[in-house]
């Protein structure tokens, strides 16, 4: 357990072969799941050179003139890649714009994959910037993000009491999405007027966050905030909605907001990863019964996904012939 009472739990365990590790983990994370959603992960297997590499290419990128860095603005686009500006997403309505900028990657498709072809929405090639170095280790990070969030889903699989590898099914063409993100310091930022990052939940099925600084606070159930600081050699980890949906609310997505009070610059990475475009997203067959049965109806992963866009942004970009 953390000092700010979320537990830190330990994936080497989960890493290895063994039967009895495993379902050691697969507990842990049941506990943690059904409670909160939120949790530390160590022994991850993530080479800390990656994240400096990571987070010094971030601030070469944010540190460039506004007009620079958008000339890969996301903005007019029909997928979420790209440069986003500080105030163009809005994830507490009650507070106005959040003082965030970020950009985003995703899986990187030629334009001449099926699935770019089809004009499946968020399918297709990254909008890289014209920084000379800064795209190898943006990639090494978002493949190394990719097996820990795989690694996980199977833990998660073993803690609903289905087989390891038992989401495979949904993941060949997953539409994972990478944001690096820049904070930039408001150290008297009033909570009920303005946020970096407005009081929201995650959209998808896990996130796995890195992060250089203090600034996340999660909301418990009492309804207070807790910290949630940037420990060494550890990630965050939580569930989105979609994952509260697959497990008909057996397991938490709960809100979460980021207010930068320091006086210096904070940054982080999230790694959003969500299953393929066309996956039906219904009550998993451990989490009904009849005495609980689904709460949901069945969606796909790109129809949800698309809902939640519509929420944040005044101008969609995922296609509204979705709706």
């Amino acid at each position: 357990m953390s000092a700010y009472g979320l537990p830190v739990i330990d994936l080497g365990l989960l890493r290895d072969d063994a039967e009895r590790g495993r379902q050691e983990v697969a507990l842990a994370l049941r506990e943690v799941c059904a409670a909160t959603g939120f949790f530390y992960v160590k022994n991850h297997g993530i080479d800390p050179l990656l994240q400096s590499a990571l987070f010094a290419a971030s601030r070469r990128f944010f540190a460039q003139p506004l007009e620079v860095k958008r000339e890969v603005e996301m903005s007019g686009t029909d997928m979420e890649r790209g440069y986003e500006g500080i105030g163009a997403q809005t994830l507490d309505a009650a507070i106005g714009p959040d003082r965030k900028e970020s950009i985003f990657v995703g899986v990187d498709l030629p334009l001449d994959h099926p699935l770019v072809l089809a004009g499946t929405p968020h399918h297709g090639p990254n909008r890289w910037p014209s920084l000379p170095g800064w795209r190898e280790p943006v990639e090494a990070w978002f493949a190394a993000m990719e097996r820990l969030a795989r690694l996980l889903m199977n833990g998660i699989a073993l803690s609903l009491d289905l087989p390891w590898g038992y989401f495979d099914f949904c993941l060949e063409n997953h539409m994972s999405s990478l944001r690096l993100l820049h904070y930039p310091p408001h150290p008297d930022a009033d909570a009920a007027r303005e946020a970096g990052c407005g009081a929201h939940t995650d959209w998808g099925a896990i996130t796995v966050l890195a992060q250089d600084a203090d600034g996340l606070e999660i909301r418990h159930a009492a309804g207070h905030w807790v910290a949630a600081p940037a420990l060494p050699e550890t990630f965050i980890v939580n569930l989105g909605d979609m994952m509260a949906r697959w497990t008909n609310d057996l397991y938490a997505s709960t809100p979460h907001r980021v207010l930068n009070r320091s006086a210096r610059d904070r940054y982080s990475a999230a790694f959003f990863f969500d299953p393929a475009f066309h996956t039906r997203v219904e009550c998993l067959p451990t989490c009904r019964s009849e005495a609980r049965p689904a709460r949901y109806s069945p969606i796909t992963s790109g129809e949800h996904l698309a809902a939640m866009y519509r929420k944040t942004y005044v101008q969609p970009r995922v296609t509204e012939a979705l709706a």
